[in-house]
């Protein structure tokens, strides 16, 4: 990432490189969350105020997608940028993660400004709607507005607002109460899951993995799932986990149910047959949601081995009834990477009913 970096033309950090090439094609700044979430876990053998000077000054370009508009308003208007919302979305959260290097690095100035601008989606969220809506540069809301839309192109990379406004990552309990509490929440992600309308997304053929709105194989969708255990509800992140493991994966040459872009499609079924996620990389913890194997074992870089059972498990046994660390009760759905990279295990039982486990999670962190 830094070789590109300092080779580049545009001095940025790549995007979406292709056979040593910049496309341009995607959006954000998302080496950043690569590079400070190694940092943060100890990941050594680079230059780490080089690394963090790249990150920074790829957030700041003045050319790179209407950052400067952004950093001025506060969101990438409509009138002046394709994807705006998505965009949006997505500076917010890497600016979170180059805050968080910026912490551990003594640097309380650049923290400051970075977590002020991580903030950005309260921007356009709409509270009339209950959806992240575009904005134009005169903060007027984009008009008609249909969360269901699907608009090549549009306002929404590869996706509808329905599916892009959970894109908040580094800051989910902001957002359970900009969706009005935790009930409200829960009961807006079901409809994710069931909303159907006759033709509507009409023609995208190349989207798979349907479950009503909610689309597995793209990959905005990965982290969506997890977000029920923030909202202490986690027998529904079960439900669904499970759902997608037995539906949309598999051992034959149509198994997977999308494009596996940079590996992701396998990295989230790995992670979720462990029973935890990254929903935030560049955080210092994973979201537990639910097994779906008996015992997976993790021979960590440091020489330590973390080990995951899931007690009972099978297609009946989905939910999950308890969770030991390193053989003490563990009652929240977050597990530190702290304990993580110790080593030592995580123990499931599992069970054909929903539990009371995980129904209290607090915050993150």
């Amino acid at each position: 990432l830094l070789a590109h970096y300092d080779q580049s033309v545009d001095h940025l950090l790549p995007m979406w490189e292709l056979q040593g090439n910049e496309t341009w094609c995607m959006i954000g700044y998302h080496a950043v969350p690569v590079i400070v979430d190694g940092y943060l876990k100890g990941v050594k053998g680079f230059d780490v105020q080089h690394a963090y000077d790249a990150i920074k000054t790829t957030a700041m370009n003045p050319d790179y997608d209407s950052v400067a508009t952004y950093d001025k308003l506060g969101w990438v208007p409509f009138d002046k940028e394709n994807e705006s919302v998505s965009k949006t979305l997505e500076y917010a959260y890497d600016d979170y993660c180059i805050a968080q290097m910026a912490r551990s690095l003594g640097k309380k100035e650049d923290y400051d400004y970075f977590m002020k601008r991580a903030g950005s989606y309260k921007n356009i969220f709409d509270p009339s709607t209950g959806f992240m809506r575009g904005k134009d540069s005169q903060g007027q809301w984009r008009t008609p507005f249909n969360p269901h839309e699907y608009v090549e192109r549009g306002d929404i990379t590869e996706g509808t607002s329905l599916q892009y406004s959970w894109f908040v990552p580094q800051d989910v309990p902001a957002l359970i109460e900009l969706f009005g509490g935790k009930e409200k929440f829960a009961a807006k992600l079901d409809s994710l899951f069931t909303y159907h309308e006759a033709d509507a997304n009409k023609g995208l053929d190349d989207i798979q993995g349907r479950i009503g709105e909610y689309w597995h194989g793209n990959e905005p969708s990965h982290h969506i799932i997890y977000l029920y255990s923030y909202a202490g509800q986690p027998w529904k992140a079960a439900q669904r986990l499970h759902e997608v493991v037995t539906t949309q994966y598999g051992s034959k040459p149509n198994s997977l149910s999308g494009n596996d872009d940079c590996g992701q499609m396998s990295a989230w079924y790995l992670f979720t047959c462990m029973g935890f996620y990254p929903v935030c990389p560049a955080s210092d913890y994973y979201v537990i949601g639910a097994p779906q194997i008996a015992k997976a074992t993790m021979h960590l870089s440091n020489g330590k081995t973390f080990t995951m059972t899931a007690g009972k498990i099978s297609d009946q046994n989905i939910y999950v009834q308890s969770v030991r660390l390193n053989g003490k009760p563990w009652d929240s759905p977050f597990l530190p990477y702290a304990e993580l990279k110790k080593g030592g295990t995580l123990a499931f039982e599992m069970g054909a009913q929903p539990s009371q486990w995980g129904t209290h999670p607090g915050k993150p962190n």
